[in-house]
């Protein structure tokens, strides 16, 4: 019987799970990106052979340096290129003479310059790269960060894998976006940081993530595309195939003028661009935070079909102002029935007829039980889709008795969210503390209870509106996919 050939492996996965890596530029000077892709191997792990290429230096960080490439006598995969632009060239006649399959060039000042010979230096580069069969990330980004793999291109993002895949023309916003979404408890498959796309470019991206197993959302910033109709024809498959949240670059002339000296892309009108997402039935944010926001959902919650919220916690005025703010944004808040009603009259005989929706717990004082119990009621009602949970985070009562109170609040959200029979989300809210203020007891207990709220896997947001327009988008896209 014939034996099955091997699974060819796909372009990329040269680049995210290489058995070696040649750091080209490799620097044992802390300032110097050639040390830092270095250091990044060895921090995160990397279980690959690591090659540092200088010629000027016997060995960098513990490991062996090699002048080139041409004297590694083992197999080099993927390169990272931290040389300047006009060595390239040269190095990637090495790296055919390897038989390197990916290069991740970091080196910019190419045609992102607007320069004339930088730009036809940067073509001459792809036609050697072609020539050698070799596939390019970049020039001017960041590369690849593949947390299983042990390979990443920033400081204190997290070890660990997760399934949000990141397609990011911009180095520096995909470690921010990273690092944010790593404090709020969410973990990425793999990410790329792909620059002026002068050859592996979105197209080739979004192909990738939307076949890799691992990968179960899409997180995407452009500033522009290469290719319109095989762009759109690309982010429409990805986007039916997996949710793809992402944020468009370059929307006004300023912004405009600012992508084509930072990637050298044409970014494109903005109306032109919002109709070809919303058709794709890709989810367009405005901003890294709207992503962020909406992520923690995707990451955290199953999926909302219906825009009906329940709202409980916060004092008189947050109920109001949180009611407002759920229709602006599309949901609706609808008031208790009466079934509801009779089952408060035993729950909360001296109140029943004084609550609605929202559900101002103010009232209750430090009566938990009855907490528990209108969270229940709320959760096993066909009448409402959701639960958004406000917390008391005002503080008019001595330092006590309100950490006894927030503690206790945020301990019944946490059993809520374990036995909730519908979503649930957290609004943590309160003021922006400096260094100082953390002394005080309020803003020690407020960081405490987000962190146990995130370890829990409880949705968290900071504010009402940014937890409504969220959701809305959210419940809109859910919509949009039963359609």
């Amino acid at each position: 019987m014939a034996s099955l050939a091997p699974m060819k492996k796909h372009i990329l996965d040269h680049a995210f799970s290489p058995d070696s890596v040649a750091v080209v530029g490799a620097s044992d000077q802390s300032f110097s990106f050639g040390y830092h892709f270095l250091k990044h191997l060895l921090d995160y792990k990397y279980s690959g052979i690591v090659y540092p290429v200088n010629p000027r230096k016997e060995s960098i960080l513990g490991l062996k340096c090699y002048p080139n490439l041409t004297e590694i006598s083992g197999e080099v995969e993927f390169v990272i290129c931290c040389l300047p632009a006009s060595r390239i060239l040269s190095l990637l006649d090495e790296c055919a003479q390897k038989n390197v399959k990916v290069v991740h060039l970091f080196t910019a000042k190419l045609s992102e310059t607007g320069r004339p010979d930088a730009i036809d230096l940067e073509q001459q580069i792809l036609l050697k790269a072609r020539q050698y069969g070799i596939r390019l990330i970049g020039p001017n980004c960041m590369g690849v960060y593949h947390p299983a793999a042990g390979i990443s291109f920033g400081y204190d993002l997290p070890i660990e894998p997760g399934k949000i895949g990141l397609v990011f023309q911009s180095g520096g916003a995909a470690c921010l976006l990273i690092q944010q979404c790593g404090l709020l408890g969410l973990r990425f498959s793999k990410a790329v940081s792909y620059g002026n796309a002068l050859d592996l470019d979105e197209c080739d991206l979004l192909e990738y993530f939307m076949e890799d197993s691992r990968t179960e959302l899409i997180a995407a910033y452009f500033e522009g595309v290469k290719d319109g109709a095989r762009f759109l024809k690309t982010i429409r498959q990805a986007a039916a195939k997996k949710p793809v949240i992402a944020v468009k670059g370059g929307r006004g002339n300023s912004g405009i003028r600012a992508a084509a000296s930072h990637t050298a892309s044409l970014a494109g009108t903005q109306n032109i661009w919002h109709t070809a997402l919303r058709q794709a039935g890709v989810m367009e944010v405005n901003n890294f935070d709207e992503m962020v926001n909406l992520l923690q959902l995707f990451y955290k919650l199953p999926p909302i079909y219906g825009n009906r919220a329940a709202i409980m916690g916060g004092g008189g005025g947050k109920s109001v102002i949180g009611a407002d703010l759920a229709e602006e944004a599309g949901l609706q808040v609808p008031p208790l029935t009466f079934e509801l009603r009779e089952k408060l009259k035993e729950l909360a005989p001296e109140m029943w007829d004084w609550l609605g929706n929202p559900i101002d717990i103010s009232i209750f004082g430090d009566n938990i039980n009855t907490m528990h119990g209108i969270f229940d009621l709320l959760s096993d009602s066909p009448d409402y889709d959701f639960i958004i949970r406000q917390t008391t985070d005002e503080n008019p009562m001595d330092d006590d008795l309100w950490t006894f109170i927030i503690r206790s609040e945020i301990d019944a959200v946490v059993v809520a969210f374990k036995r909730a029979k519908k979503p649930l989300v957290c609004v943590l809210s309160g003021g922006k503390p400096g260094l100082d203020d953390m002394k005080d007891i309020r803003w020690q207990t407020m960081a405490e209870m987000r962190s146990l709220l995130i370890r829990e896997g409880v949705p968290v947001f900071d504010t009402m509106p940014e937890a409504v327009t969220a959701i809305g988008k959210y419940v809109r896209y859910w919509q949009g996919r039963l359609r």
